[in-house]
């Protein structure tokens, strides 16, 4: 079965992230499931109360996030032929709490194939773009968390 993704973004974004775009770009006439990911912002880890975060990027990252948007694309396909959409971005400079920090939207015919689709997705993007979280915590303590591979 040949694939039928076609990718409406992939980016890196300086600026808030609307997961209601994201989902409005996706969705389609032809798409009977729009699944959408929003990772936010929240107010504690480790234990700790985070009091906000920063991303930082790899210069490559940008490369890399498209990598593996084609390459997860690229084995993605709707079993009837129609079209599947696919909408990413990850945020990079300073966060607050409750902020999306990456979102995914993908709209195909059927529901498990977005569902796997969305999923895949998020799950490479966290493994392998360069992307570094500063969190800021209320103790005054800050902590480097490695997201993404070395670059």
């Amino acid at each position: 079965m040949a694939t039928n993704v076609e990718v409406v973004a992939a980016s890196l974004s300086d600026q808030p992230i609307s997961v209601d775009a994201a989902i409005a770009a996706v969705e389609s006439d032809a798409a009977g499931a729009v699944v959408s990911f929003s990772g936010v912002v929240r107010n504690h880890d480790g234990g700790k109360q985070v009091a906000r975060l920063s991303y930082s990027a790899h210069p490559l990252a940008k490369t890399v996030l498209d990598d593996v948007v084609t390459s997860v694309a690229a084995g993605a396909a709707d079993p009837d032929g129609h079209p599947v959409r696919v909408w990413v971005a990850h945020r990079v400079g300073p966060l607050e709490i409750g902020e999306p920090a990456l979102v995914c939207a993908v709209a195909s015919s059927h529901r498990a194939e977005a569902f796997e689709l969305c999923s895949a997705l998020v799950e490479r993007i966290k493994a392998e773009v360069p992307i570094w979280k500063e969190q800021f915590f209320t103790d005054g303590t800050v902590e480097w968390v490695g997201a993404g591979g070395a670059a």
